[in-house]
């Protein structure tokens, strides 16, 4: 996890670029694995987030925000970048991609049945939104990403039970999940540290660094595994108060209700894929070397649906 350390002076740089006041201060913000995140408090009273991304290609940036512009101009909650210039909404600085967005004054949404509402009725709503041309088809956390594990795993001659579970359950869910369920955009990885919310409704979705045409029900799926669980169980109630938001918008055809468990499988271990890469192989020996055991103690629990 790497933090990209900046200087008043860089950030003062950028805010002239977007032809915005001067720095009054500069706070580097917690959270997300992937980015640098810094709130710029700047002299006319209002806040900025300067973020940079530390471990995508700016070419792979430039199709993140080509995507969330598409959907803010579609009506989904999601903040978009400020015009740096000669209409460019982003920099590159020392190969990094850098930008400004607005600060959303907000908290990260509640557990309560209002808030899950809300959440299911905007992922329907962006579900709802026609997939723009170019938009990747392959889920970044999916079967691909399992087998780049296991060529690693062949590469090393180092299967680690984990992968050789995963490999298993791979194979099965390849045979288990139907092929010709509904697709269109889905956000991908709609965990809490990913939706603001206030008063029970969502005020903003962040993130959508993992998004791409795939299953829908996947992407419900996953919003079960990110927003569902407490203490190691499955909480009925959430599970009822995201698909009634989301019923409340599109219904889930016959199908789709029957994948569920198996769909829900499947996200679950491409967290747990995605935590063994990032704390295990990528950046062991560190506090969270442990956090992908968490999504394995799921699988035998039994679900709502």
């Amino acid at each position: 996890m790497t933090y990209t350390d900046i200087s008043n002076k860089e950030a003062e740089e950028l805010l002239i670029i977007a032809g915005k006041s001067s720095l009054r201060s500069i706070e580097k913000l917690a959270g997300g694995w992937a980015n640098s995140n810094y709130l710029l408090s700047i002299n006319d009273g209002t806040q900025l987030v300067l973020k940079i991304w530390n471990e995508r290609t700016p070419k792979e940036v430039e199709k993140i925000v080509s995507l969330t512009c598409w959907l803010a101009e579609h009506n989904i909650p999601t903040p978009t970048p400020l015009t740096l210039g000669n209409s460019n909404k982003t920099i590159i600085k020392n190969g990094l991609t850098w930008m400004l967005l607005p600060y959303i004054d907000a908290d990260w949404l509640g557990y309560d049945y209002d808030s899950l509402f809300s959440l299911g009725r905007t992922q329907a709503m962006l579900h709802a939104v026609e997939a723009p041309e170019g938009i990747m088809e392959d889920f970044s956390m999916g079967f691909k990403f399992f087998h780049q594990l296991f060529e690693v795993a062949n590469n090393k001659d180092n299967w680690s039970p984990f992968l050789l579970q995963l490999k298993e359950e791979a194979t099965l869910l390849s045979e288990l999940i139907p092929t010709d369920l509904p697709k269109g955009i889905i956000h991908g990885d709609l965990f809490p540290d990913n939706v603001l919310g206030r008063d029970g409704e969502v005020i903003a979705i962040l993130d959508f660094e993992e998004s791409c045409k795939n299953y829908l029900a996947l992407d419900i799926a996953m919003t079960f595994v990110g927003f569902g669980w407490s203490d190691g169980e499955p909480i009925t109630e959430r599970w009822q108060a995201i698909i009634a938001g989301y019923e409340s918008i599109r219904k889930l055809n016959e199908s789709e209700r029957n994948a569920l468990p198996h769909l829900h499988r499947y996200a679950t271990l491409s967290i747990a894929a995605w935590r063994y890469w990032q704390f295990v192989m990528n950046i062991p020996n560190t506090e969270y070397s442990d956090r992908y055991v968490e999504m394995i103690s799921r699988l035998d629990k039994n679900l709502p649906f």
